[in-house]
């Protein structure tokens, strides 16, 4: 038993804001962000907008895409660290927008390598049998909490909205479908990418002191971050390799890695050490920025819509973020 993926869709929000917009908040200029990040444009929500309709928005497509309606699924999961309530999560607020009441909702916080996680929940409920199709769902909106000062801006800079959509089945299938997932965390690099408020640490969860000092803001050393994610990735890409034979060059014809959209640096690195002809590496940082859970899946949806990839394409995936939390995966279409 294997889970096919039968459905994708992705949503991003219509205002476009481009660097050069984007600078006359922060400060800086276009051309070092794009130099730093590989980022020309991401996409901002509207005020009105929350993430879970973004990930309703994106679900649709995919359900549309799968030829199937919201009452065939049999479970959701949704993966964001930009909930629209600090809780209930997101989970419980699209099964009530789909309109399909009884249907278990998981919520999944592992913010950049979160898509992955939460595939990986999906993929053992389908092979164990406990279920037959399930929706995992990536979702952000992190404009609504940056820091736009000159002080915030090498974070600010990076993110932007969007929101992907993955529908799987169980299938008896020996080509298509998940093939590998591989997950880790290093618990002791957790305050290097961190957002201190709301939260339970300390007493009180937010307090105009809080404010004032900024904690409600996302904090980053970013060598920290771009060092662990270069090592981690690099030896848990190369293992997923070797053990799948993806160095053969019959193997790498097929082969597509479509990672986590947080640094196009990071990607390009990445390629080089696979010895990865880097135009088989799919980037949508350039329009979109990073939008952390959502990145992978809308990557995804967007190399297929493109033709990018079709049935039949190995696709690798790879993500680092917070927490310290990766993970890796190998899909065949």
């Amino acid at each position: 038993m294997r889970s096919v993926i039968i459905g994708t869709g992705h949503y991003a929000p219509e205002r476009v804001v481009t660097n050069q917009e984007l600078v006359t908040y922060v400060g800086g200029s276009a051309d070092w962000i794009f130099d730093r990040t590989g980022i020309k444009e991401r996409r901002w929500a509207r005020a009105s907008q929350s993430t879970s309709e973004l990930g309703l928005l994106a679900t649709q497509r995919a359900l549309d895409d799968a030829g199937i309606d919201a009452h065939d699924l049999d479970a959701l999961i949704f993966a964001t660290l930009s909930p629209d309530l600090m809780f209930p999560g997101c989970g419980v607020l699209l099964q009530d927008a789909l309109g399909v009441p009884g249907l278990p909702a998981l919520d999944v916080r592992n913010q950049c390598s979160g898509y992955l996680y939460a595939l990986q929940v999906a993929d053992a409920w389908l092979r164990a049998g406990v279920y037959r199709r399930v929706l995992v769902v990536g979702a952000e909106i992190h404009s609504a909490g940056l820091d736009f000062s000159e002080e915030g801006r090498s974070i600010t800079v990076l993110f932007g909205d969007g929101a992907g959509a993955v529908i799987l089945e169980a299938r008896e299938e020996l080509e298509r479908g998940v093939v590998d997932i591989r997950l880790g965390a290093n618990g002791a690099g957790a305050m290097s990418l961190q957002c201190e408020r709301p939260g339970s640490r300390g007493g009180t969860h937010i307090s105009i002191e809080h404010l004032r000092n900024k904690k409600h803001y996302p904090r980053m050393n970013g060598r920290q971050v771009f060092r662990h994610a270069i090592e981690t990735l690099t030896r848990e890409l190369s293992e997923l390799f070797d053990a799948h034979d993806l160095n053969t060059p019959e193997r790498r014809e097929r082969v597509f890695m479509i990672p986590h959209q947080a640094n196009r640096r990071i990607n390009e690195h990445l390629a080089e050490k696979l010895e990865l002809d880097p135009t088989r590496i799919i980037h949508t940082i350039e329009e979109f920025g990073n939008t952390t859970a959502a990145s992978i899946p809308m990557a995804l949806d967007v190399a297929r819509a493109r033709g990018l990839i079709d049935e039949g394409s190995l696709i690798v995936h790879a993500a680092f973020g917070s927490g310290f939390t990766w993970g890796t995966g190998l899909i065949s279409l």
